[in-house]
């Protein structure tokens, strides 16, 4: 979030900030990027929201409100029309927040989507169940990331899951898709699509998040256009027709089927998490974060888009818990490969580690980069395998 701040700031935006946190505690790069802040007492509390900020503005008007994190896109909206501020309105921000909602506007389209329901009650998550046949994903209707999300092959299971998300007030019960999952990122202009990124999930998000053995891997693709990508992209050009969306960042998750069958997964009207943005940055050699901010300021996406390598994210997991207390690996990999490696944040011996299931990050990552596939996903499994975290 601080680098879409500078990248405003550095196109020529007067940047004003919100938040719920006092101004000491915004990174420095936010500092220098910001005109003024404004600390809230609530961001999810519109109504109060609205008032302190007409009386923080003092009669000045905005041009634009931005909102790149999930839970706030809907105060965003409201803002907006508070504010008479052109934008994404409340109506067509819920279906990027409402996962039922988005299903619904697609399925309308006629655009392939899992089976799907919305629960609010045990008895109608397993209602649903039973009609849409097992195995099923559920997840909530307003959620992030892969966050609360199970898939279930039974009744059982089901029963396991619901325990578990009692704290959750609607979930979507849907179709469970076999398939390989990848993204369909863009850079939107009134509806124009200005810019697009395919990567790849390896494995599939709900597997990592399940077992912690694994590093997961994001790769972000060189070459997008390519035939066995061609359904997903077409899909993604007509998600962002059928929804509506107008100028900004969105990321999609969709699913490629062995049988060449592709289904579509959930959209957000912001950026991708987890570096992902970085990746884009560096498979093109460009500030994205520059571009989307002259996109959302002056209707323009300038940089000239040459694709130049694919760019693999290696998300590392100590093993042990505790304190970081060496990395094994490393050092030898560096040896080799150190022209590929472009962001090397693994944790250092004598930090404590992470709860991985909070955060992809995890206890940190290799980006590397390569203009050919095949050895790009070869160093991101001898990543995966050869180099370790150990924590005590």
């Amino acid at each position: 979030m601080p680098e879409f701040t500078r990248g405003l700031a550095e196109v020529g935006a007067t940047v004003y900030g919100i938040g719920d946190q006092p101004a000491a505690a915004l990174p420095p790069l936010v500092k220098r990027s910001l005109r003024d802040y404004l600390q809230v007492r609530s961001l999810w509390d519109s109504a109060a929201v609205l008032p302190e900020i007409r009386r923080w503005l003092g009669g000045h008007t905005l041009d634009r409100v931005e909102c790149l994190w999930e839970p706030g896109m809907l105060l965003a909206a409201e803002l907006r029309e508070g504010l008479g501020v052109p934008g994404m309105s409340v109506a067509k921000t819920v279906p990027f927040r409402d996962k039922e909602a988005m299903k619904r506007v697609l399925d309308d389209a006629g655009i392939r989507t899992p089976r799907h329901a919305a629960c609010r009650t045990a008895n109608e998550c397993r209602e649903a169940a039973e009609r849409i046949g097992y195995p099923i994903i559920v997840k909530p209707i307003a959620g992030a990331g892969s966050a609360d999300t199970y898939r279930l092959n039974s009744a059982a299971e089901l029963e396991d899951a619901l325990a578990k998300l009692t704290h959750v007030a609607e979930v979507s019960v849907e179709e469970f898709v076999d398939g390989e999952e990848f993204t369909f990122d863009t850079v939107t202009i009134d509806g124009r699509i200005a810019y697009y990124n395919v990567a790849w999930y390896r494995p599939r998000p709900l597997i990592a998040r399940s077992n912690e053995w694994i590093s997961p891997q994001v790769i972000a693709l060189r070459d997008p256009d390519a035939p066995d990508l061609a359904g997903g992209v077409r899909m993604g050009f007509d998600v962002i027709r059928a929804l509506g969306f107008e100028t900004g960042f969105t990321h999609m998750e969709w699913y490629r089927k062995a049988d060449g069958e592709v289904v579509f997964g959930e959209i957000g009207g912001r950026p991708p998490g987890a570096h992902q943005v970085d990746q884009m940055n560096f498979a093109c050699d460009f500030d994205v974060y520059r571009e989307w901010a002259r996109a959302v300021t002056q209707g323009r996406f300038d940089a000239q888009i040459e694709r130049r390598y694919n760019v693999a994210t290696i998300y590392k997991r100590a093993l042990g818990q505790g304190i970081i207390q060496r990395i094994a690996g490393l050092d030898e990999f560096a040896a080799q490969y150190a022209s590929t490696i472009v962001w090397d944040s693994l944790l250092r011996p004598g930090t404590r580690r992470r709860n991985w299931k909070a955060t992809l990050v995890s206890d940190g990552f290799i980006m590397l980069r390569h203009p050919d596939l095949e050895t790009t996903c070869a160093l991101a499994d001898r990543i995966g395998t050869d180099v370790q975290l150990y924590a005590g």
